[in-house]
């Protein structure tokens, strides 16, 4: 899943969402530097990616785009993922979606000292250009993966797949959904266990 899920997965608490945020630069055992509840954010969202990348619906995605984008297909469901979460967000929180982007942006800035450095160097951008609002939009999605397709030094071609979400847009938003709830019900369960 890609930061709108993993933020949203986290629920309320300020550490866990914190944790499950920074995660991806997070190796190894490092995540036992940091305290309690940000480590339990860290171990939620490898459970996360964990069970999403091993999943029969998710895979069913992924293989739609495995042809033409290989090995970056399953990054590339992942923000696809998201905007599905974001353009339905009513369905699944009571906050309106700028709202809760909002409220989360101002918890990175809140806790900005202990981000690694790789995140305090993208947050302003995150922020500016409003990453996680924009999701809502193909459009949106469409920004989100050119600027993917760079960082990949043009290699990975993402910015072509926003084609592959118009064409199967049904085929892939009947996916999220049903996967999401599973991963819901997963997350839960997960956040006990930690």
């Amino acid at each position: 899943m890609n930061f709108l899920a993993h933020i949203y997965l986290s629920g309320e608490d300020e550490g866990i969402t914190i944790g499950n945020f920074i995660a991806d630069g997070i190796k190894g055992k490092r995540y036992l530097k940091y305290p309690n509840k940000i480590r339990k954010g860290i171990l939620l969202h490898r459970a996360i990616d964990s069970f999403t990348d091993q999943h029969p619906t998710v895979k069913l995605s992924t293989a739609r785009l495995h042809e033409n984008y290989g090995h970056y297909s399953g990054v590339i469901v992942d923000i696809l993922y998201d905007h599905f979460l974001a353009k339905n967000w009513s369905d699944y929180h009571s906050q309106p979606l700028d709202e809760y982007v909002a409220g989360f942006y101002e918890m990175l800035r809140n806790n900005f000292e202990i981000l690694p450095t790789r995140i305090q160097r993208m947050m302003p951008y995150m922020i500016t250009d409003n990453w996680l609002l924009s999701y809502a939009t193909i459009p949106g999605i469409s920004t989100i993966l050119a600027q993917m397709n760079v960082r990949t030094k043009r290699r990975s071609k993402m910015n072509f797949a926003v084609m592959e979400l118009e064409e199967y847009y049904s085929e892939f938003e009947t996916e999220f959904t049903s996967f999401f709830a599973e991963l819901i019900q997963y997350t839960e369960e997960k956040l006990k266990e930690l």
